[in-house]
């Protein structure tokens, strides 16, 4: 077992001494009993602090202190307002998102500021937040007095009319700052002996306040001890490369402390994100942690869980969007595979496009039976779960008071299976609380008015938004080898090491940005830090960490691609040569190469049954991509949410080429006129069958005029060839043996008796050609005229451009290339069936885009 000497006291206890005497002297002067002493800290976490550092000075002293009372003021007036609780009123600044919002519209509707409530009420929330530690500040029988002085002089200095309305929802943030009470009022009213204030980095508006109140009887200490003008400040300077980079340094450094019998160390979070990763290195490592920054509830799963079912309640929601709700929701689990396999087979991008499957078949006509029979049959994983799925977006869709939101949504976790889940998750548990969705705990908004769905979906969101979250602390006899905290909550805490990373110039500037909308004039008007203020407390901060013993400081130099500089404070220790460079703290590890072979499976256990064009040309690019597609048959699965793409516009071409053939069919006709509404009618037809949204497919419908002209210019010259249109999108198979060929056609002609196969293709006209000119390398014409036996055919590509010019591209040597083919493809049957391997080939376009290139590993292989 390694041996450690006592450490030595760290600036913190040097602080707390210095304190603690000063404090003790000043209950001797002036005798009252210490427990009628009031301690003002500067935040929570120092109450724990402070208690040990007074048992430690009375220990050493050999005598029996009673203890005063260390407090914060936010402690001290929950102690003062139980004795004498004030019930507040419906319009007071709660400092919750729940409620303040709600009070904030109400506002806004009556101060006539406009019809955008939802926008404007944040915005005069976090205005309102911004003024309550001043307006608190104030004893309450002088608030208003207050509130009316400054407005008006607000009101002088901005009378802008372009800032008319930001104007106006300052003035209406004062007031309702003015105008509410807090629970601190109570401590205007509390008389103790003595009232020593410790001051931190940051003055506190209500402590100065109650020294002012409290007279002789108060007393203001500075909790942090003089630095010496010699004293150490050689902290382990150690850039990084990247965000990554920088987070497993610095996890590194916490590790190498802890190593070393330093404990606890002080993890700076600097930059929310990179202490998340961090925290995720060192958790996994075993390392016990106390975070007291936290995060958003908004990103915690169970919040994310709650939200999934909101937003698949919505009219519009996508089938994406109900897919992962049911992925989400323990009663739908077991079928939420199966119903996103039918819904992106089928291309349903809406939930609304699904067909009504709780229609009575029997009742309906015997067409309509016939249909909703094909339907069930097309959907019958979708069938089951959409009844109850509709009954419950029904139940959600009508507008409603915000405490009958609240018991619905609760009815429809429970119906969803999602609420025990919530209920054993720590962050469920604060999901529940901060949404008041336990029972009962919707009363708090009885009288609330009505609001729709979407409005409640943007109230829960601002409300997780508005929510912090801390993880479950380590049990009270496990100690925290590592605390997660603000660098201005640095001071008076007992650390052995201080870990400092995002010490870059984003992350730690400084001079600050002042928070809220107010200008600097304002901000000196209303009392509120200015930016010189907040650029002295954050040196003062950054010059108390650097006095422990062991500091390293870690930043990034560059991000998303650009360069990054360190902060100005650590460009100040490099020009003073008062920092170490440190080595990489990460140890070396010898780790046997494993190189990754080129694959080379065979395929004879999977025979093949039956080939597609599309099947063949992958076996031609790649051996390998065949057998993992094809084979194994390891697609991935289609997006039904994504921008409308040329892909889209192919699809859209062909299906309504189709339906205007075929009405010409029936109603043949010259007139040019009579054949344009024909194809403009099946363009429409078009469109809604693929669920294609007008605004999506506005960039390919503002070309379709030019398309439309070109390819009833060339319709017409190749009827005076003779051409008769035969059919379209047909399914067609033809047997070799024991394999199969099998295709769906464009188009099928007739030129003087014979068949004429006919490819639609969208692609650049130049690429067609190729295509023609590459002979038997090109498989596609060639594969689609093997699905005839006729000894003459004919075949051609179509290339219907964007840019209004329509074309054929025949293929005139189509039997030889046909019989070609097919012995090409019962040859590389056989092989494949006689265990010929299949390799990767890695060569060409092929590896561009291929979805099989995650399980050949191209990029990883020894070659």
């Amino acid at each position: 077992m390694m041996n450690f000497a006592a450490p030595s006291p760290s600036i913190a206890d040097l602080c707390w001494m210095e304190s603690i005497e000063k404090i003790a002297a000043l209950i001797a002067r002036h005798s009252p009993h210490p427990a009628e002493t009031v301690v003002l800290l500067p935040y929570i976490q120092l109450i724990a602090q402070a208690r040990r550092a007074w048992g430690q000075f009375a220990g050493q002293n050999g005598r029996a202190l009673f203890l005063p009372r260390f407090e914060t003021t936010q402690t001290w007036g929950e102690h003062e307002r139980s004795a004498q609780p004030v019930e507040a009123s419906p319009d007071d600044l709660r400092m919750d998102k729940a409620l303040d919002t709600l009070t904030a519209e109400r506002l806004i509707a009556r101060a006539q500021l406009g019809s955008q409530g939802a926008p404007l009420a944040m915005r005069l929330v976090e205005q309102a937040w911004s003024l309550a530690r001043i307006a608190a500040s104030i004893a309450p029988q002088e608030r208003l007095a207050w509130g009316e002085r400054i407005g008006g002089l607000l009101l002088g200095e901005s009378l802008a009319p372009a800032l008319r309305l930001e104007t106006a929802i300052g003035a209406t943030a004062l007031a309702w700052a003015a105008t509410s009470r807090y629970p601190t009022d109570a401590l205007f009213e509390a008389r103790p002996a003595l009232l020593v204030v410790l001051q931190g980095f940051q003055p506190d508006p209500l402590a100065k306040a109650l020294l002012a109140h409290s007279g002789e009887r108060a007393v203001q200490l500075t909790l942090c001890a003089p630095i010496a003008p010699d004293a150490p400040c050689r902290p382990a300077l150690q850039p990084a490369s990247n965000a990554e980079d920088e987070a497993t340094r610095a996890a590194a450094c916490v590790l190498a402390h802890l190593v070393q019998g330093r404990s606890p160390v002080a993890l700076v979070a600097q930059d929310r994100l990179l202490t998340r990763r961090v925290g995720a290195i060192l958790h996994a490592s075993g390392v016990a942690m106390r975070d007291e920054t936290g995060w958003k509830l908004s990103t915690t799963r169970a919040a994310a869980s709650v939200m999934s079912l909101l937003q698949a309640m919505k009219r519009d929601a996508s089938s994406d969007g109900v897919i992962d709700w049911l992925k989400n929701a323990p009663a739908f689990t077991a079928q939420a595979d199966g119903v996103e396999a039918e819904l992106r087979r089928a291309g349903v991008r809406a939930w609304r496009e699904l067909p009504d499957f709780a229609q009575p078949v029997s009742a309906a006509p015997d067409h309509a039976q016939a249909q909703g029979e094909a339907l069930k049959r097309k959907f019958p994983q979708t069938a089951q779960l959409a009844g109850p799925i509709d009954a419950l977006r029904a139940q959600l869709a009508k507008p409603r008071a915000l405490a009958a939101w609240l018991v619905d949504l609760h009815g429809a976790l429970v119906d969803a299976g999602q609420w025990p889940g919530l209920l054993r998750d720590e962050a469920g548990q604060a999901v529940l609380t901060g949404l008041r969705l336990h029972p009962g705990a919707e009363a708090e908004f009885d009288g609330a008015p009505a609001m729709t769905l979407t409005g409640f979906i943007h109230w829960a969101g601002v409300v997780l938004e508005g929510a912090n979250f801390s993880p479950p602390h380590p049990p009270p006899d496990e100690p925290n080898q590592v605390i997660i905290m603000p660098l201005g909550q640095l001071l008076g805490r007992s650390v052995q090491a201080v870990v400092l990373p995002g010490c870059d110039e984003i992350r730690l500037p400084v001079s600050p940005e002042p928070p809220g909308q107010w200008t600097p004039a304002q901000r000196e008007l209303l009392g509120l830090p200015a930016r010189q203020a907040l650029a002295l407390e954050a040196r003062a901060a950054w010059t108390y960490a650097l006095q422990h013993a062991h500091v390293d400081v870690l930043w990034r130099e560059s991000e998303n691609g650009e360069c990054l500089m360190p902060s100005g404070f650590v460009q100040q220790l490099q020009l003073d040569q008062r920092g170490i460079n440190a080595p990489d703290p990460r140890l070396a590890r010898n780790i046997d190469t494993r190189p990754t072979p080129r694959p080379l499976p065979t395929g004879a256990a999977l025979p093949v049954a039956q080939l597609s064009a599309s099947a063949y040309e992958d076996l031609r690019r790649c051996p390998y991509r065949f057998f993992a597609l094809r084979q194994l048959n390891l697609r991935e699965p289609d997006e039904l949410d994504g921008e409308v793409t040329k892909r889209d516009f192919g699809n859209w071409l062909h299906t309504l080429l189709h339906h205007f053939h075929t009405a010409l069919a029936e109603a043949p006709t010259t007139e040019a006129d009579e054949r344009l509404a024909m194809i403009d009618a099946a363009a429409d037809r078009a469109t809604h069958e693929l669920h294609l949204s007008e605004a999506e497919f506005l960039p390919f419908a503002a070309s379709w005029p030019g398309v439309r002209g070109g390819y009833l210019e060339w319709l017409t010259a190749h009827e005076a060839k003779g051409a008769i249109y035969e059919d379209g999108e047909v399914w067609r198979e033809m047997p070799y043996g024991k394999l199969k060929l099998v295709g769906k056609l464009d188009r099928i002609d007739s030129v003087g008796g014979e068949k004429m196969v006919l490819d639609y293709k969208t692609e650049p006209q130049s690429r067609t050609s190729k295509r023609i000119a590459s002979g038997n390398e090109d498989t596609q014409i060639g594969f689609y005229a093997a699905l005839f036996d006729a000894d003459t055919l004919q075949a051609a590509y179509v290339n219907v451009g964007e840019k209004g010019e329509t074309r054929s591209f025949a293929q005139p040597e189509i039997v030889a290339l046909r019989d070609d083919l097919i012995s090409g493809i019962l040859s590389d049957m056989a092989a494949i069936a006689g265990g010929a391997a299949m390799p990767a080939l890695g060569e060409g376009e092929a590896c561009s885009f291929c979805a099989a290139r995650g399980l050949c590993r191209k990029d990883f292989w020894n070659e």
